[in-house]
């Protein structure tokens, strides 16, 4: 059964947004709308808002907005340029980019997301698209599942459990979560109070298969590229790989550049910069975590074009 899924820092982002009235403005993770929802109240007459969602669920669930402000396209974030082109927004005033798996993803068990529940492994967020994590397993080398869990996981024992998956389907497939689940169980020697053996190679392996953190690097630039001065980019990550990204993005594009050593170079000459750190970065108040125990992890950074 899919959960309501509650926005994390939804007052905060889309305050970091400072929509103006006449704006127009992407929310690049529809979700189930309740930034969308949020942006479009604070919007006037002539303000536009264009959201994107991969998950055909969430796109779905758009159509209960009956707005004409207000579009949705399905497709990755990646894609915000061709969204933006073909919508005739060459340029906006604010990007909200909303990390990570939505709680109605988690809590469907048909998603395979999650080993709470024995569903197929699949674990795509786009349903309509490429390849399920079952397919991952089944075809790649020892060494690829070894990188992905460790990469993805930072899992210490990805070598270990990577072998035990190759051990096992040598035996019959491996396509259920439950069964993933308790082969990884068996393969982690120890792991932190409170949190079960196989959190980590379930989330290296749904990163791996939506490419989360590729879209992630390609879409950032993008942003930037759209941006009109004085626009924003608010950025909520939940765990510390897609944070990092952001983190070094942003405080690239706020530094200006050095010349090379022993190049002549005049700083007038060198590539100006193209944001502004806004504030530092936001965490839920204590208040939401007692409500939604899922935002403890959330990480909010702001920018301005410059």
């Amino acid at each position: 059964m899919a959960s309501v899924h509650v926005s994390v820092l939804l007052s905060e982002a889309v305050e970091a947004l400072a929509v103006k009235a006449e704006g127009a403005y992407v929310d690049a993770t529809f979700g189930r709308g309740g930034h969308s929802r949020e942006i479009l109240r604070q919007l006037g007459p002539a303000g536009r808002l264009l959201a994107l969602d991969r998950d055909p669920a969430a796109v779905a669930a758009a159509g209960a907005i009956s707005d004409t402000r207000f579009a949705i396209a399905h497709a990755p974030f990646s894609e915000l340029g061709p969204m933006l082109d073909a919508r005739g927004m060459t340029q906006v005033d604010g990007v909200l980019l909303d990390l990570g798996v939505s709680s109605p993803q988690l809590d469907d068990a048909d998603r395979g997301m999650s080993f709470r529940f024995d569903a197929p492994l699949d674990m795509r967020m786009d349903t309509t698209r490429g390849e399920t994590a079952a397919d991952f397993l089944a075809r790649a080398d020892e060494r690829e599942i070894e990188e992905v869990i460790r990469d993805y996981g930072e899992e210490r024992f990805a070598h270990a459990i990577a072998k035990a998956v190759v051990a096992a389907r040598r035996e019959h497939c491996i396509s259920g979560t439950r069964q993933l689940a308790a082969l990884v169980e068996k393969a982690v020697r120890t792991r932190e109070p409170g949190q079960h053996p196989a959190t980590r190679s379930f989330q290296a392996l749904r990163i791996y298969v939506n490419r989360e953190l590729e879209e992630l690097s390609l879409v950032l630039p993008e942003c930037v590229e759209r941006l009109t001065p004085g626009g924003r980019l608010v950025v909520i990550g939940f765990h510390s790989l897609e944070d990092r990204i952001v983190k070094r993005f942003l405080r690239d594009e706020a530094t200006p550049r050095q010349p090379p050593k022993g190049v002549p170079v005049r700083a007038a000459d060198l590539p100006p910069v193209r944001l502004r750190l806004v504030g530092k970065a936001v965490r839920p108040s204590a208040v939401e975590v007692a409500a939604n125990p899922r935002s403890r992890s959330a990480v909010m950074r702001v920018a301005e074009r410059v």
